[in-house]
C-alpha cells in the first residue's frame, strides 16, 4: 500500500533515536557529494550506506547517483511497471513496504554485488534480499521530479533485516528528499 506502513512483520529491534526535524537538515544540508549525503542518511536510519539509494531523473531514465556500483548497472526507466522506484517518480508519493519480498518488483539491481569497505560483512552483505523498503521522490518547487531517493534493510529474512520502518522514519525521508532537491549534485 503505497504512503502506509505494512505492518505484517513485527519490529524486532528498536529504531535509532530520532534527532530533530531542524538538525537533520542540517546535517544532511552540509553534503557536498551524493556519497556524504547517503552515507548520512544511512546514519540516521542504522542501516549500511550500500542500503541508501539516491536515483537522478535524466531524460525519463532513473540513473543511480548511489551506490556507486550501480551507476553502470542500468537505469530504470519512469514509466517501467515492475520498478517501485519508477512508480515512486510517477505517483509522486512516498512508500514504505515492510515485506517487501512479498511485492512484486524487478529484482535485477538486488543481484548487483555492493562491496562496502566499512562493512565487516562484505560478503554477506552481497547475498542479502531487500526485506523492507522506502521510497520517496524527491521534488523541486513546482513538483516536478528530480529523482528518487531509497532506504533499505536486506537481510536473509525480514527479522535478520532489522525493525520495521516506521511511518516516522517515512517522515524522514520525505525531509531527506526535500533536502535533497536543494543539493545540486541532485539538480
Amino acid at each position: 500500500m503505497p504512503g502506509k506502513p505494512n505492518s505484517e512483520q513485527g519490529a524486532t529491534a528498536a529504531a535509532p533515536a530520532r534527532a530533530s526535524n531542524a538538525s537533520v537538515e542540517h546535517v544532511l544540508g552540509q553534503a557536498t557529494t551524493a556519497q556524504q549525503f547517503c552515507v548520512a542518511l544511512a546514519k540516521l536510519f542504522g542501516v549500511r550506506p550500500t542500503e541508501v539509494a539516491l536515483m537522478r531523473l535524466e531524460k525519463g531514465l532513473l540513473n543511480f547517483v548511489h551506490p556507486e556500483q550501480l551507476k553502470t548497472a542500468g537505469s530504470i526507466p519512469v514509466s517501467s511497471s515492475s520498478a517501485v522506484a519508477a512508480h515512486t517518480a510517477s505517483t509522486k508519493k512516498t512508500e514504505l513496504f515492510n515485506a517487501f519480498v512479498k511485492v512484486k518488483h524487478a529484482s535485477i539491481f538486488e543481484s548487483v554485488k555492493l562491496n562496502n569497505p566499512e562493512s565487516e560483512d562484505v560478503e554477506r552483505a552481497g547475498q542479502n534480499a531487500i526485506q523492507k523498503l522506502m521510497s520517496a521522490p524527491i521534488l523541486d518547487g513546482q513538483r516536478k521530479v528530480l529523482g528518487v531517493v531509497q532506504v533499505c534493510r536486506k537481510g536473509f529474512d525480514p527479522a535478520t533485516a532489522g525493525p520495521d520502518f516506521s511511518s516516522d522514519d517515512l517522515q524522514q525521508l520525505e525531509l531527506a528528499a526535500k533536502v535533497l532537491s536543494n543539493l545540486p549534485f541532485i539538480k
